[in-house]
């Protein structure tokens, strides 16, 4: 019986186990000892029941992927390639990766047609919408290659803020990479504004255009070696830490002491 035919949901051990979690037995030691909560709150009754739709359960602060339809995906964007499903002009879209992912799947957040790297997609519309909302303010790491030579005194300006049409923009960090040579500069920039182009028009604000913009990482995913054009599903434990930072405001951190068993 699924929870659309139970209206009390199913048992707290049994979703958990059937999530991979841990056997109920185990399950219901760890909800013993208080490392299980549901919703920001400690689960410690045996008999609680949840919702595998909508409730957030998490293990020692780990939320837990319940969802068994949904999927995960990284995708490597290639620069050319329109951050839309179905691209009206009739450029190279997301839409073309859909038959080999077999999942109608949507974008978290977009990357512009000159902007290759990391791009999340998935079928959870929950976790879409908390991660990609300009207010959740993922960290996000990109390579940028500029024109001329990036000094100290500009990368002090990317973290000190630069003013836009659209208000003050300013990096988390911000480095060089390397000495500048052929009359460009490579900087990594971490930043969590959702604006529009904001890394391009920082840059060129303070005086060096964006030859090539590279994100390598959105918030706890990493790009590594995927190559362009290429996709994957996440892992557990990358699924995992998305789901935690997508409900972070729905997790209970729970800090175990020394003498917590292992």
């Amino acid at each position: 019986m699924n929870d659309a035919e139970n209206p009390e949901g199913e048992r707290l051990q049994k979703v958990l186990s059937r999530a991979g979690v841990a056997s109920r037995r185990r399950v219901e030691w760890l909800m013993a000892e208080g490392r299980v909560s549901v919703n920001g709150s400690i689960a410690t009754e045996m008999g609680m029941r949840i919702h595998s739709q909508t409730d957030v359960v998490s293990v020692d602060g780990k939320v837990i992927s319940l969802k068994v339809e949904a999927r995960y995906v990284m995708l490597h964007k290639p620069v050319g390639v329109v951050s839309s499903l179905a691209d009206e002009q009739g450029r190279p879209d997301l839409g073309a990766y859909l038959d080999d992912i077999g999942e109608r799947v949507f974008n978290v957040g977009r990357l512009d047609i000159d902007t290759s790297g990391l791009l999340m997609l998935t079928n959870d519309g929950e976790a879409t919408h908390r991660l990609a909302h300009p207010s959740f303010e993922v960290d996000k790491v990109y390579t940028a290659t500029v024109a001329g030579s990036l000094t100290p005194a500009g990368i002090t300006q990317l973290l000190a803020g630069v003013e836009l049409e659209d208000g003050v923009a300013k990096a988390d960090k911000a480095k060089l990479i390397g000495e500048p040579s052929r009359g460009s500069s490579i900087v990594e920039i971490v930043l969590h504004s959702g604006k529009n182009r904001v890394v391009r028009r920082m840059l060129k604000a303070i005086g060096h255009p964006v030859k090539d913009l590279h994100r390598r990482q959105f918030g706890p995913l990493h790009l590594g070696g995927l190559k362009a054009g290429a996709w994957r599903d996440l892992t557990r434990v990358e699924v995992t830490n998305l789901l935690t930072l997508a409900y972070r405001d729905s997790v209970l951190i729970k800090e175990l002491g020394d003498d917590s068993e292992e």
